[in-house]
């Protein structure tokens, strides 16, 4: 069993539980030992009846009575010890996966930027699982070893002192082993567990890229590097087992070297204390002792395994509580409560650079975008335009008075009520494993909106042709990153989600990109019609994305160069003269 601030809680939630199952297994263990006084009273007797000569067996009736009314009684206590202690740990096991998932989901995107998913998933799973093995499975040895094994050590020595002391020795000694080994167990299982983090990330990374692998014939390159990492956690579990196995071998070695010792010294008693009438030595008293010490091996194998269970347990519980103790960086603090959000955006000479950065990425940035305009960004691969995506979804925290929306300061209002209020369209859309349906309607309730409007969002993001093509139509499964749809149909199915939302203000950072020029014109044209009186910006490398926009602003390393419609930028913005003679060029070339 093992404490800690994560799960002391858990114990005081499931507390009954666990007083049913102590309390159920306690009773099991009281009738398990009226066994060996059953046998003792039976093996002397049948020695009476057969020195007397007596043939009545009618003595067994009332044993095997008493036998059958022990075993409904431990039958019934261990379905009850099993209904409490394992079925509070199952309990605790399904709460703990529950905070941490929503622990997790409040998480940064440092966080994320910083760990793998593979590895987030051994947490999951291995460390769960072993932590779950502590709390039941590990309290029930801990029970057994106390209550069944501090029992029995005291029958036993109401049988005979001196037989009972043989044991003390070993005892001790199991105890020391298992002090000295069960440091040395924790730490080889925690490095088994960070081996089997790097194999689930890896072995989650290739899946994930397996397109490109095959594309780069890299097959057997990601084999032998697998094989690499399948080795070392190999390794580590390979380490860990042996210190397991030597301690398990060491504690079965000595009890079995105690269990001969018994047998010959329980001989010589009985011989030795023929002569001495009621106070000898029998043959049914040497049964019971047997008996008691075959009750006693399982509390003495349990405290290795006591301490096999709780390192595993200890180390998971450490890396857990790692995730749950990460501090949550997006939060509420001081907010304005808004009824709603209108569009109205303002950057005040603002400066970010990333958590994990040295130098800023965005630098004195200063403009403003009125509710209902259309907005483009444009700028060169790393000038900083998703940068400033990031901010306005609060994904990142920024110093005070720097960005504003409908004039109030964006860290003072709830960021839930900004991110509800705008719809966004990344580039590389994530779609989930699950129909295209139920994607389209993703940041919606789904029950309010009826399948003749998801395929009106469908026909203004031009992906319905394309989806009534599917054998299923919208209710496709389209798998893992919607890898069954073209990069253009992503794109479009994720403008389709965004548009779902009907929200006040509309992101698109480059989410034309995989389209052709028929297609993006066709998108823009209905984004038009749809987006009136709504705030829309578009983040683009093309041109034609943003010639029409009510103004376009123009980022350079992290600045702004300019702000104007598509003809005043062409007079005077340098940079935005080259992208358009650039963009000029490849269209001659595309066309030739």
């Amino acid at each position: 069993m093992i404490f800690g601030k994560t799960i002391n809680k858990y114990y005081l939630r499931y507390g009954l539980y666990f007083i049913v199952g102590i309390a159920a297994l306690i009773t099991v263990d009281l009738f398990q030992l009226e066994i060996p006084r059953i046998s003792k009273e039976l093996v002397d007797t049948l020695e009476a009846y057969v020195l007397a000569g007596n043939t009545d067996a009618g003595f067994l009736i009332d044993i095997v009575w008493r036998l059958l009314f022990i075993t409904i009684f431990i039958v019934l206590g261990r379905f009850f010890w099993r209904f409490g202690i394992i079925g509070a740990s199952r309990r605790i096991d399904y709460d703990l996966r529950n905070e941490m998932f929503s622990h997790s989901t409040k998480l940064s995107n440092r966080y994320y930027s910083e760990k793998k998913v593979g590895g987030l998933m051994a947490h999951f799973t291995n460390d769960l699982e072993a932590v779950r093995r502590a709390i039941g499975p590990g309290l029930i040895m801990f029970v057994d070893a106390l209550f069944l094994g501090s029992l029995t050590f005291f029958r036993m020595f109401q049988l005979n002192v001196r037989m009972t002391m043989i044991l003390v020795l070993p005892m001790i000694i199991i105890t020391v082993l298992g002090l000295s080994l069960g440091t040395k167990m924790r730490k080889r299982f925690k490095e088994s567990q960070k081996a089997f983090e790097d194999l689930s990330d890896f072995t989650q990374e290739s899946f994930s890229g397996i397109s490109v692998i095959k594309a780069f014939v890299k097959e057997r390159t990601e084999i032998k590097e697998f094989l690499k990492s399948n080795q070392n956690a190999k390794d580590k579990n390979i380490a860990f087992v042996r210190i397991a196995t030597i301690l398990q071998v060491l504690v079965q070695t000595i009890v079995s070297l105690v269990f001969v010792l018994i047998i010959a010294y329980g001989a010589f008693l009985i011989e030795s204390t023929r002569h001495l009438g009621a106070e000898r030595f029998t043959l049914g008293d040497l049964v019971a002792f047997i008996s008691y010490f075959g009750m006693l091996i399982w509390p003495m194998m349990a405290l290795a395994m006591i301490i096999n269970v709780r390192s595993q347990g200890k180390a998971s519980l450490e890396r857990i509580e790692n995730i749950l103790n990460e501090p949550i960086d997006i939060k509420d603090e001081d907010v304005v409560e808004v009824n709603e959000i209108k569009g109205n955006i303002e950057f005040k000479n603002l400066d970010f650079k990333y958590p994990d950065g040295d130098e800023k990425v965005l630098k004195n940035v200063s403009f403003s975008i009125k509710a209902g305009e259309t907005v483009g960004i444009l700028g060169r691969t790393g000038s900083g335009k998703t940068s400033i995506v990031d901010l306005l979804l609060r994904i990142y925290n920024i110093e005070a008075n720097q960005l504003f929306i409908d004039g109030i300061d964006i860290m003072r209002l709830p960021f839930r009520k900004v991110r509800e209020a705008i719809g966004y369209v990344p580039q590389d859309g994530f779609l989930f494993s699950d129909t295209i349906r139920n994607n389209i309607t993703l940041g919606i309730e789904q029950d309010n909106i009826h399948m003749d409007k998801i395929e009106s969002i469908a026909k203004l993001s031009d992906v319905h042709d394309n989806i009534i093509q599917f054998k299923q139509g919208y209710e496709t499964i389209i798998g893992e990153r919607g890898v069954t749809l073209s990069g253009g149909q992503k794109q479009r199915v994720s403008i389709a989600r965004a548009l779902a939302k009907e929200p006040p203000i509309l992101i698109m950072d480059d989410s034309v990109s995989a389209v052709d020029t028929s297609t993006e014109e066709k998108i823009l044209s209905n984004l038009r019609k749809i987006r009136k009186g709504k705030t829309t910006i578009m983040i683009a490398h093309r041109i034609s994305t943003v010639k029409d926009a009510d103004k376009i602003i123009v980022i350079d390393n992290g600045e702004v160069l300019d702000v104007g419609n598509h003809e005043e930028l062409e007079e005077r913005c340098e940079l935005y003269k080259d992208m358009v003679r650039r963009q000029k060029l490849a269209d001659v070339v595309e066309v030739n």
